[in-house]
């Protein structure tokens, strides 16, 4: 933010703006502090409600605003509240007039209906395309962040990835504007709401459902992973539930990089929504596809449980977590969910990338034969090798708490061994033992005693009492041994097993 940003606005520079006869630079500066201080806002829109077009605009607001429950808002906020922030983008006066008097304006040969959504990047408007008769989405860049030359590379690179992406299950592009005042890309319209929105207000899905959402969002990424692009910011919200159709769709692919793209991939630059980020990504470190599988699993989990896996109070907190710890089992929190189901959500939550699933098509795959189960469990098996995975230990574990409990299993192995030597060492010798006892009675040839002449004396059979006592001491500290471990943290002795 420049230093213009941080004092108010004058009175005369609001007016001004509004008459578009500040300089380039200083517009810029102005419209960037609107955006931010909700005073000089409040007192531009005061200046600005003189106007009448204004007042049509306010009105159309607060009418589209009661008619877009239920409907796309493409990974953005829609709340009411925000009709005071649409105003200050509108004050920009980025639409051109329209004869149409439904409309709010024209943004090149769209007629922009209606306001659809909002987010840190720009709104999203409902528009309509006469050539064609088509109602389309139009997603335009903020006014604040138009200025910024990385910004302005970042909205087209959206754009350019996602429309290298043909796949059912992948919002597509039907054209960008790059070099417009406020650039803008045009998608499809569809009646939808966005996976994060659905979760708001339902909570925990269904199990077929989190298989089928799941399933089709795999494909979306398989797809995109196959243009060697990494989407880096899957999350609930960037995913739309099409309404009245059972199809989901990926968006926002506005933090996809090309792999192979080094001067987009910097070591310490951390993109992506902190909850659904990889560790690798919280580490700010390089990522391939895997870090999508890590993401989607988390989205897995929130569709389980109703809330995503790693939760703090800060940023700092979550990403920590993210690092450093396991999250709590989802059957621990929704019994309902087949522990089948928490492997597969868990194995993509691995910390190691090696872990994971190998691609997101082998991840479509499993979910779609799993979902086949769900619906046809007497004649459906489920996946083979579902029950063979080995997960991460069920308690909070990050590298170092693997490599202690990997420690822990090989020394009790290693006691156990060694038990077992002693024991059969102590038996060695206790036979040894009755074998002198007996070879003592035993007929004397050269003075020629007779087993008959020998007295009915019982056979002492002290060393077998010995071994006996020996044995038991050994069991004992064995048992010592073993205590001794168990009572240590041990996390994940107690692993689930396979139905």
């Amino acid at each position: 933010m420049s230093d213009f940003s941080k004092a108010c606005c004058d009175r005369k520079q609001l007016q001004n703006l509004l008459m578009e006869s500040l300089p380039e630079k200083e517009e810029n500066d102005v419209s960037e502090h609107l955006s931010a201080c909700s005073e000089c806002r409040h007192e531009f829109e005061v200046l600005a409600a003189t106007n009448e077009w204004w007042s049509e605009a306010s009105e159309r607001l607060s009418r589209s605003a009661a008619r877009r429950a239920g409907h796309s808002t493409f990974g953005y906020s829609s709340h009411d509240d925000d009709a005071a922030h649409f105003s200050a983008d509108f004050a920009v006066d980025f639409l051109e007039p329209s004869d149409d008097q439904t409309s709010l304006g024209r943004l090149g040969e769209y007629e922009i209906v209606e306001v659809i959504g909002r987010g840190g990047m720009g709104i999203v408007l409902k528009g309509f395309q006469k050539e064609l008769h088509r109602h389309v989405a139009v997603k335009v860049l903020s006014p604040h962040l138009a200025t910024s030359g990385a910004a302005r590379r970042r909205f087209a690179r959206e754009a350019q990835a996602t429309a290298a992406v043909v796949n059912p299950h992948v919002m597509a592009i039907h054209s960008v504007n790059a070099n417009a005042k406020l650039p803008y890309l045009v998608m499809p319209y569809v009646a939808c709401q966005s996976l994060q929105e659905r979760l708001d207000q339902q909570g925990p899905l269904d199990v077929k459902d989190v298989l089928r959402i799941g399933m089709q969002a795999s494909l979306g990424l398989s797809a995109a992973h196959a243009q060697g692009l990494v989407h880096r910011d899957v999350k609930p919200a960037n995913i739309l539930l099409e309404t009245n159709v059972d199809r989901v769709l990926l968006t926002d692919f506005g933090l996809a990089r090309a792999v192979d793209d080094a001067t987009l991939t910097r070591t310490g630059i951390i993109a992506g929504t902190p909850q659904y980020m990889s560790p690798e990504q919280a580490n700010g470190d390089a990522v391939d596809h895997r870090s999508d599988l890590f993401s989607l699993g988390a989205v897995l989990y929130a569709m389980c449980t109703g809330r995503p896996p790693f939760r703090a109070d800060t940023t700092f907190g979550i990403l920590r977590r993210i690092r450093e710890t396991a999250p709590r089992p989802i059957r621990e929190i929704n019994p309902e969910i087949p522990e089948w189901l928490e492997r597969i959500a868990m194995k993509l939550l691995a910390k190691d990338v090696a872990e994971r699933f190998s691609s997101a098509a082998e991840v479509a795959k499993l979910l779609e034969q799993s979902l086949a189960h769900v619906q046809q469990p007497t004649t459906v098996d489920l996946p083979k090798g579902i029950g063979d995975w080995l997960l991460v230990p069920k308690k909070e574990m990050g590298s170092r708490d693997l490599a202690n409990w990997r420690r822990k299993y090989l020394f009790r192995g290693v006691l156990v061994s060694i038990a077992a030597l002693v024991s059969v060492s102590l038996l060695t010798w206790g036979i040894n033992s009755i074998t002198d006892s007996l070879s003592r009675i035993a007929p004397d040839e050269q003075t020629g005693i007779q087993p008959s002449d020998v007295p009915a004396t019982p056979v002492s059979v002290e060393p077998w009492n010995a071994v006996e006592t020996e044995l038991d001491a050994t069991t004992g500290l064995i048992e010592l041994l073993e205590t001794t471990v168990n009572e240590e943290e041990m996390p994940g002795l107690n692993g689930p097993q396979a139905n």
